[in-house]
């Protein structure tokens, strides 16, 4: 099985320090969802592990947090794409939980439910955390330059080795064609 883990905010959706908090606010980042169904098309199963610690901070609930999902997953399927699960955080960064990235809870939990290595699996993300969380099991993170991506790299405090890309179409191109269907 092919296997790819994506973050959701900054990588699939326009970001916002103020949180994502409905699905009006819910807004694809250009050729997000088209890359999407690429991997889909090019056998990827395609997940998301995401932090929505804004549940914990009582700006949104469950429901809200599925509604913005169903609306994610209705625009994917437009474009001949869909994900195959979502797993997220819904605590907040005080809470001692071990899902929330920079931890590997969430890469965890994937690994069980597709009985799976993770070794060498792709995971994309805009943040230190995201490539924190990749590390801890042995997934090769991959940096995008959309949503706090930028800021990540200014930091300076990446592995030197750390691949980038301008954005998740980028990430698609340039997996699919390393590994045709």
């Amino acid at each position: 099985m092919k296997l790819i883990v994506l973050d959701r905010d900054g990588v699939i959706n326009r970001d916002s320090d103020a949180y994502i908090k409905s699905p009006d606010e819910w807004e694809p980042l250009p050729g997000s969802l088209e890359a999407i169904a690429r991997l889909n098309e090019a056998g990827y199963t395609v997940t998301v592990a995401t932090n929505q610690s804004g549940i914990a901070r009582g700006l949104f609930d469950i429901a809200t947090l599925a509604a913005i999902h169903q609306k994610m997953h209705r625009l994917l399927a437009r474009h001949g794409g869909h994900i195959d699960a979502v797993f997220f955080c819904p605590h907040g960064p005080d809470d001692g939980c071990d899902c929330r990235k920079p931890d590997a809870g969430l890469f965890t939990q994937i690994a069980r439910r597709y009985d799976a290595d993770l070794t060498g699996v792709p995971a994309v993300g805009d943040s230190l955390r995201d490539i924190e969380a990749a590390l801890l099991v042995d997934a090769q993170p991959m940096l995008v330059r959309t949503g706090k991506g930028e800021r990540t790299l200014a930091a300076g405090m990446l592995p030197a080795s750390l691949p980038v890309f301008d954005d998740l179409a980028q990430v698609a191109a340039t997996l699919t064609a390393e590994s045709p269907a």
